[in-house]
């Protein structure tokens, strides 16, 4: 393996790791208590799965894997606070959302070859990107892992 195969291992494995850590939080806390509030007036746990596949679906737009698998839930989950919109998808309807994109996601992953990662990604202009060549689709994948890591541990207090 090279440096950046090694790299790209590496990313990847914390990806897979921060999945599997969620799912084991979302299979540890029922419908219900997805309901309730992370803490006093804020967000609930409902919001936050709904919010995590909008922001998966947005990094499907940045990598240039496609169009977005659930578009309407950017309005409630991206664009809106919690509660501002009376009408959301259940929970279990949330938790097919989450299990389809990441089966996608894990199979459009595993297409890319190591070159591909290290490509500019769909929101940085090709003179931004030889200047900031960091701002990278490897860059997109670290960041959303760390945002899933924060969110995780938030679910973990619903418990």
């Amino acid at each position: 393996m090279n440096t950046d195969q090694i790299i790209i291992k590496m990313l990847s494995d914390r990806w897979h790791g921060a999945i599997k850590n969620f799912d084991t939080a979302m299979d540890a806390i029922t419908d219900e208590q997805l309901q309730k509030e992370i803490a006093p007036g804020k967000n609930r746990g409902i919001y936050l799965l709904g919010h995590l596949i909008a922001v998966h679906d947005d990094m499907l737009i940045l990598l240039g894997l496609g169009d977005k698998m659930y578009p309407e839930l950017n309005e409630p989950f991206i664009k809106s606070p919690d509660k501002a919109i009376d009408e959301i998808p259940s929970a279990q309807v949330l938790r097919n959302c989450w299990n389809k994109q990441k089966e996608f996601l894990t199979q459009q992953f595993n297409s890319l070859q190591p070159v591909d990662w290290f490509q500019k990604h769909t929101a940085v202009t090709a003179e931004d990107f030889i200047k900031e060549p960091h701002r990278n689709k490897l860059n997109i994948l670290l960041t959303r892992t760390t945002h899933l890591t924060y969110h995780t541990g938030q679910l973990v207090l619903l418990k």
